[in-house]
C-alpha cells in the first residue's frame, strides 16, 4: 500500500503541461472508469479522485466540470453494458460468463438483502449501491434476477452515476485543497478513497464478530 502511494506520488510529481494533461487525461479517465464499471477490479473511485486533484490545480475553471461529466458518463456506459450482458445471461438457458461473474462477486446473503430493498426503494437503492463500496454488483444482480427492463435500470443508474462521480470528485477536491502540490493531493485523495472503500468491509467484520460472540454467549449461560 505504501509502495503504491509512493509510485503515484512519483508519477504525479512530473506532470506534463496542462494542454497535454487534458488531451491525454480525459480519454484515459473515460477508458479507465468505463473499464472499471464493466470489469469491477479497477479502483475507479481513486481514479476519479486523482483526476479531480489534478484538475483542481489547473488554471481552467472548467477542468473540474469536465472530470465530473467524463467520469459520470463513462460509469453510466460501463454499467449499461454490464447490465445488458447480464440480461443476455438471464434470458439464456445456460446463462453466460458475465452473469456467472456477477454471481461470483455477490454473496447470496447480500443479493437477498438487495432484492428486499429493491422491492420498495428502487431508485434510492441504485444510488446507494454506487456510493457504497462493493454495493453495486449485488444490487445489479438483484435487478437482473427481478428482470428489470434496461430502460428502467438506466433511469435509476443515471442518478447513481452522477452522485458517485460527485462524491469521489469531492474527495479529490478535498485532497487537492489541503496541499499546495498536486502529487501531495493525489496521495491524500487515494488514501481517503481507500479508507472510504475499506470502512464497509470493516464494519461487516465487526458486526459478524459481535454476532458470533453473542451466539456463543447465549449458548453458555
Amino acid at each position: 500500500m505504501i509502495d503504491s502511494l509512493a509510485g503515484i506520488a512519483g508519477a504525479v510529481r512530473e506532470l506534463p503541461p496542462e494542454s497535454t494533461q487534458q488531451a491525454v487525461g480525459y480519454p484515459s479517465l473515460f477508458l479507465l472508469v468505463a473499464l472499471g464499471a464493466l470489469v469491477p477490479v479497477v479502483p475507479t473511485g481513486a481514479i476519479v479522485s486523482s483526476a479531480a486533484v489534478v484538475a483542481f490545480h489547473q488554471s481552467s475553471p472548467l477542468s473540474l466540470l469536465f472530470v465530473f461529466l467524463v467520469a459520470a458518463f463513462a460509469a453510466f456506459l460501463g454499467d449499461i453494458a454490464l447490465y445488458w450482458l447480464g440480461q443476455r445471461g438471464v434470458r439464456s438457458r445456460n446463462g453466460s460468463r458475465w452473469l456467472a461473474a456477477l454471481r461470483s462477486r455477490a454473496t447470496p446473503e447480500r443479493t437477498a438483502q438487495a432484492q428486499e430493498r429493491l422491492d420498495t426503494h428502487q431508485v434510492s437503492v441504485l444510488v446507494l449501491s454506487r456510493l457504497v463500496p462493493a454495493g453495486r454488483i449485488p444490487v445489479m444482480l438483484a435487478c437482473l434476477l427481478a428482470k428489470m427492463p434496461l430502460r428502467r435500470f438506466a433511469r435509476g443508474d443515471v442518478v447513481a452515476c452522477l452522485a458517485w462521480a460527485a462524491t469521489y470528485q469531492l474527495i479529490g477536491i478535498l485532497g487537492g485543497s489541503l496541499f499546495p502540490e498536486p502529487w501531495q493531493g493525489v496521495v491524500a485523495a487515494v488514501g481517503l478513497t481507500v479508507l472510504f472503500s475499506a470502512l464497509p468491509s470493516l464494519w461487516r467484520r465487526v458486526r459478524g464478530s459481535r454476532r458470533v460472540a453473542g451466539s456463543s454467549g447465549s449458548q453458555h449461560p
